[in-house]
């Protein structure tokens, strides 16, 4: 799973490979080059200051014959402060063009990582978005992605600069000294080690506080999104000590992994310590003996904390490197989630025709069906009403209409055509849904009508409007259709809110239009005003309406009344009333009430 995670950054890394090699050759030049003052301190003060003879790295002998030699770098000392200037110069100039490469790469890889994972969202299966946590989704697509770039733009050549480092300041100590680069390295493997072992803790600790994490922006996003119902209710205690409880855990872990990384940094720290003073130590017991000289003890120091501090750093980046892993796997869980079978190339077939359920059977969870046996048929043009308790199964029998979801067994034909057989983009823009929970985006309510077809005009947007007897109420806003609805359409009222989003429905000309439950939101004199709007604009258009309102569906041509998953009575108005059953229940409940509002009232 791990190589899989490496392989996909790999992948998204197109386009952006470049650039990280151009990192990476800036960072080994920098870790050579800054390898280099350390060696010019040593010589000035061995061979051009001092007596000693040229000794060291061939290259390096070489280079000073040509510049003259001892003699001439002697009477020019400034050249050696020149030649350490020089090197400074470039090691700053590569270290610029790497962090900066570096930076450009990663930003462009998480770029890359957010457009695949909000790509693939948008084409998950409608159950998947049912079931997810939105907190944790935006988690997942905002902190883990800041992880990975995060490694990416420092760490991942900082292991290069270590092992750069580790490497070349090998090859320069032993050209110094023999015995005193094995004691600069001494602690080097116990410390390697030592990280290889903190990588492997540090890891699943990281795991447990990003799922912390996550559950913590899930309470946060839904309190703040129903922050209305909270208030509304006196929430905010009850609220506040559940947000509570999921921070302290999250911050408990957090505890947890900055006491390992302490105990790492303090244990490193001791032994780098420890390592610098038996360089100290032997090093200066040796210059007095005479066994090395004081340039090279200046070079040795140098040189280790140069070796030490990467080293050291090694931890950290396994650490971060850890946290990468599980930030991808996390990324990596929802970019493996089977995308929703669109049926690209399906049949296209007339919406307009009659639509027959056979023994239809649906269950969300397996053994618990929703749908049971269900059949019954429309005639294309036809108005279906259906009434039923709460989780009797109405809103899932539309549901599969659109496609939304797949039926167990059983047939839904549209027009003669098997529903599984029809190229579901194709379907969903034939079959318009008002969903009983509108939601509004935060734009203009001419943005929010248009939304479902962007190349509208403002006569198409003024006439949907109008049929859901919106368009009057709009244009007494000060801004008309260009007023801000706000998030999640906060601005306008319940019905305001429904209307909009029937209007955004209506603009599409749909051959079918289902409407679940979404006039119960307005009064019945809007209720009756867009029901007639609907049958003049409508025409030959298949729709069903889902509502408890007994004067909203008794004009409809058909009327299915659903029990626990089945259709238990079906027929006009009057067959209903003449039947012994729930519809005349329900009619009789309702009417009494009527009647004694209206008494009450006169």
């Amino acid at each position: 799973m791990e190589d899989k995670n490496w392989g996909y950054l790999w992948k998204v890394s197109k386009g952006n490979r470049m650039l990280y090699v151009g990192a990476i050759i800036s960072m080994a030049l920098t870790a050579v080059l800054s390898l280099l003052p350390p060696l010019v301190i040593s010589i000035t003060v061995d061979s051009i200051i001092g007596d000693e003879p040229f000794s060291g790295s061939p290259i390096v002998v070489s280079m000073i014959q040509r510049l003259g030699g001892k003699s001439v770098l002697a009477q020019n000392l400034w050249i050696c402060g020149l030649a350490l200037v020089i090197l400074n110069i470039f090691i700053g100039l590569f270290n610029f063009t790497r962090g900066k490469w570096s930076a450009q790469a990663a930003e462009g890889i998480a770029r890359n990582i957010r457009n695949n994972l909000y790509d693939h969202l948008q084409r998950l299966p409608y159950d998947e978005h049912v079931k997810a946590e939105t907190g944790d989704l935006i988690q997942r697509c905002t902190s883990d992605v800041e992880t990975v770039r995060r490694f990416l733009a420092m760490q991942l050549v900082e292991m290069g600069r270590a092992i750069v480092l580790l490497a070349a300041s090998l090859y320069f100590m032993l050209s110094l000294s023999v015995k005193m680069t094995f004691v600069s390295i001494a602690v080097v493997p116990i410390i390697f080690l030592f990280s290889f072992i903190f990588f492997s803790k540090i890891k699943k600790a990281f795991k447990e506080a990003d799922e912390a994490e996550g559950r913590l922006s899930t309470v946060l996003q839904e309190n703040l999104t129903g922050i209305r119902v909270v208030r509304a209710f006196g929430r905010q205690a009850y609220e506040a000590r559940k947000f509570d409880e999921k921070n302290t855990e999250y911050t408990n872990l957090w505890y947890r992994l900055n006491a390992i990384m302490a105990l790492y940094w303090s244990s490193s720290d001791l032994l780098a310590m420890g390592q610098i003073g038996a360089v100290l130590v032997l090093g200066v017991y040796w210059a007095a003996q005479g066994e090395i000289t004081l340039g090279t003890l200046m070079a040795f120091m140098s040189y280790e904390w140069m070796l030490l501090w990467p080293v050291r750093q090694l931890g950290r980046i396994l650490s971060d490197m850890g946290r990468t892993q599980v930030s991808l796997g996390r990324i990596k869980e929802i970019l493996e989630k089977p995308l929703e079978d669109m049926n690209e190339g399906g049949l296209t077939p007339p919406m307009d025709g009659d639509i027959e359920f056979k023994n239809v059977y649906f269950e969300y969870e397996k053994g618990k069906p929703v749908l049971k046996d269900v059949s019954f048929k429309v005639k294309g043009g036809q108005t279906v009403a259906i009434l039923g308790a709460t989780g009797s199964g109405k809103s899932s029998l539309v549901h599969l209409l659109q496609g939304l979801y797949d039926y167990n067994k059983g047939s839904i034909t549209i027009g003669g055509v098997e529903l599984r057989d029809i190229d579901k983009r194709y379907l969903r823009r034939q079959v318009g849904i008002v969903l009983q929970e509108p939601f509004l985006f935060s734009k203009t309510i001419k943005d929010n009508i248009a939304l479902a077809k962007l190349d509208a005009s403002d006569k198409d947007i003024y006439k949907a409007a109008s049929i859901a007897a919106v368009h009057d109420v709009i244009k007494e806003f000060e801004q008309g259709y260009d007023t801000t609805v706000g998030e999640r359409g906060v601005t306008l009222s319940g019905g305001q809110k429904q209307r909009v989003a029937m209007a955004r429905t209506l603009i599409l000309d749909s051959s079918i239009l289902i409407f679940d439950d979404s006039l119960s939101a307005v009064d019945t004199e809007t209720d009756n005003a867009i029901r007639q709007a609907l049958s003049e604009h409508s025409k030959g258009v298949t729709t069903f309406i889902i509502s408890h309102r007994i004067t909203t569906i008794s004009q409809a041509d058909i009327i299915l009344v659903m029990e626990d998953g089945r259709i238990v009575q079906s027929g006009t108005h009057e067959e209903l009333l003449s039947q012994e059953g729930m519809y005349r229940r329900i009619w009789s409940i309702q009417n009494a009430l009527e009647e004694e509002l209206e008494k009450n009232l006169a």
